[in-house]
C-alpha cells in the first residue's frame, strides 16, 4: 500500500476514534429551555428538586449539607419538593407543613431517616401524626398546618414549578433559574458539587456588575 494512502487511513481511523470519544462525553449540565425567574433577588439561586421517598435524594443529602454549609454570601440554596405525580403529594405537604411551623431545619433529615432507615410510612396521615408526636412535634398544630390554606397553596405552587422546570426525576438541581444538572449527568455526588460550583461562577459572571 502506498505510504501516503496508509497514513491517510491511519489519520482517518484516529479521527474516528477521537470523534467517538468526544461523542461519548456526557454534558454535566444543560441550559433550561425556558429559564425561570429566581426568588432570591440579588443572590444567585440554587434550587434542589427532591422527594422524601427518593433513595437517591436520601444518599445525596449528606453531600448537600456539607456543601451548603460553605456557600458564598451571594448564593442562596432552596429546596422544592417535586410533584410530577400525585403519589408524591403527601411528602410535599409534609415539607411545607414543617416549614410553616419553623421545624424544617430540625426535621428535614429526620423525615428522610424515618422513610429510608426506619421504613415509616409517612404517606399514612395517622402514622405520620403519631411519628411527629414521638419526635416532639405538637400533634394538633401539625394537623392544623397540614390542612391550612398556606400549605395547600405552596403545594400547588410546587406542582407548577415542577412542570415549569421540566423536572421528571430527582434529585435535580437548577442554578439561577437557567442551568439544570443532576447526579446522573455528573456521574457522582462529588461531581455534582463541582458542577454546581462551576455553574455558580458562570451565573455570577452573567449577572450585571454592581456599581
Amino acid at each position: 500500500m502506498h505510504l501516503n494512502k496508509w497514513l491517510g487511513l491511519v489519520g482517518l481511523s484516529l479521527a474516528l476514534v477521537a470523534g467517538s470519544a468526544v461523542a461519548q462525553v456526557k454534558p454535566s449540565y444543560k441550559p433550561l429551555a425556558n429559564p425561570q425567574a429566581v426568588e432570591t433577588g440579588d443572590k444567585i439561586e440554587v434550587v434542589e428538586f427532591f422527594w422524601y421517598g427518593c433513595p437517591h435524594c436520601f444518599d445525596l443529602e449528606p453531600f448537600l449539607k456539607k456543601w451548603t454549609a460553605k456557600l458564598p454570601k451571594d448564593v442562596e440554596f432552596r429546596r422544592i419538593p417535586a410533584i410530577p405525580t400525585e403519589r408524591w403529594m403527601p411528602n410535599a405537604r409534609t415539607f411545607y407543613t414543617l416549614e410553616s411551623l419553623g421545624l424544617l431545619e430540625r426535621m428535614h433529615g429526620e423525615v428522610f431517616d424515618a422513610i429510608h432507615i426506619d421504613r415509616v410510612n409517612l404517606n399514612d396521615e395517622k402514622i405520620q401524626l403519631e411519628w411527629m408526636a414521638k419526635k416532639g412535634v405538637d400533634r394538633a398544630k401539625f394537623a392544623e398546618a397540614w390542612k391550612s390554606f398556606s400549605v395547600q397553596s405552596k403545594t400547588k405552587r410546587a406542582v407548577q414549578l415542577t412542570q415549569a422546570y421540566d423536572v421528571t426525576g430527582v434529585p435535580a438541581l437548577v442554578v439561577d433559574g437557567k442551568y439544570f444538572t443532576s447526579v446522573s449527568m455528573t456521574g457522582s455526588p462529588e461531581g455534582l458539587m463541582q458542577t454546581l460550583d462551576s455553574l455558580i461562577a458562570k451565573a455570577r459572571s452573567e449577572r450585571p456588575k454592581k456599581k
